[in-house]
């Protein structure tokens, strides 16, 4: 029984950091048509941004917003820069560019600051164990889930209850509809792009916690487990996304646990495969939405 509920508390913890990074590709793509592989290089830049906000004697609550507000200043600079200037382009083109973006921004991290990991402590209480009733669960882990539904609720709030939130859904499904109702495109795309900062600045700090450092390549697997769930969820849905990160989320606990020792290196091909078989029983992902328009 305790080997369950803690393979549980995995799923809920891995599950969860994949839900926010997914949902933070699909708010992009739901306004722009467009799958932003530099996604994982914001989780980087707000690991960075931590690291050297805790290096300069930040507080660890000032070095946390440091690590945030890193990840969506550049994401809004990303979005004036580089792919405003690319609006209504085809996807294609849009796909290239966020490619070119993450390359540029890898170079500039290996570059700038080093290609080896860069140390980014964390306070000791987040090493310890949380007693609940019987059991035991990891610090880092709890965290990570209270972190993740407090996110989660929080969008589910925007999305349902504010202006923007509600522009953002009806962007997703109509833009050029959205448009002729009045609302500016330029301030639907900056704030989906906002909130995708956002996501990717907390799921960075969680991935940082989880390691302990960060590299310029640290973001890289993240964003393509990211995009695997938004495609199983329903690319471009943002209820699916959620969904499907925290199904990859469940698959790769559940084979982590199940494997024997000698598979363990198959883990993520056998995931793949299992995505691969409910795609092709649901090609549109567990929740898919209406095709949308392009901006």
């Amino acid at each position: 029984m305790d080997i369950a509920i803690q393979q549980a508390v995995n799923a809920l913890a891995l599950g969860g950091t994949y839900a926010m990074l997914a949902l933070g590709l699909a708010v992009v793509f739901s306004v722009m048509r467009m799958i932003n592989f530099a996604h994982g290089e914001l989780m980087t830049a707000s690991g960075y941004a931590y690291a050297f906000a805790i290096a300069a004697g930040f507080p660890f609550a000032l070095a946390l917003v440091a690590g945030i507000a890193a990840a969506v200043a550049l994401v809004l600079l990303l979005e004036r820069v580089a792919f405003r200037p690319l609006r209504g382009a085809s996807p294609t083109s849009l796909l290239i560019t966020s490619f070119a973006v993450a390359v540029v921004l890898q170079t500039l991290f290996q570059s700038l600051i080093s290609p080896r990991p860069q140390p980014a402590p964390m306070p000791d209480f987040l090493g310890r164990a949380i007693g609940i009733g019987d059991f035991l669960i990891g610090s880092i882990q709890f965290t990570s889930i209270i972190v993740t539904l407090m996110m989660l609720a929080g969008l589910a709030i925007l999305f349902r209850f504010t202006m923007i939130g509600i522009s953002i859904r009806a962007a997703s499904m109509d833009f050029p509809m959205t448009r002729l109702m009045g609302v500016r495109a330029n301030r639907v795309i900056a704030m989906a792009f906002a909130i995708s900062g956002l996501l990717a600045g907390v799921s960075g700090l969680l991935w940082v916690a989880q390691r302990g450092s960060v590299d310029p390549m640290m973001g890289f697997l993240p964003v393509l487990k990211a995009f695997i769930c938004a495609v199983l969820g329903g690319l471009g849905s943002l209820p699916g996304a959620v969904l499907g990160g925290f199904v990859l989320g469940i698959i790769e606990t559940a084979l982590q646990a199940g494997l024997p020792i000698e598979w363990a290196v198959f883990k993520d091909p056998i995931a793949l495969f299992i995505v691969i078989a409910i795609l092709a029983v649901r090609p549109r992902g567990l929740l898919p939405t209406r095709v949308a328009s392009r901006a």
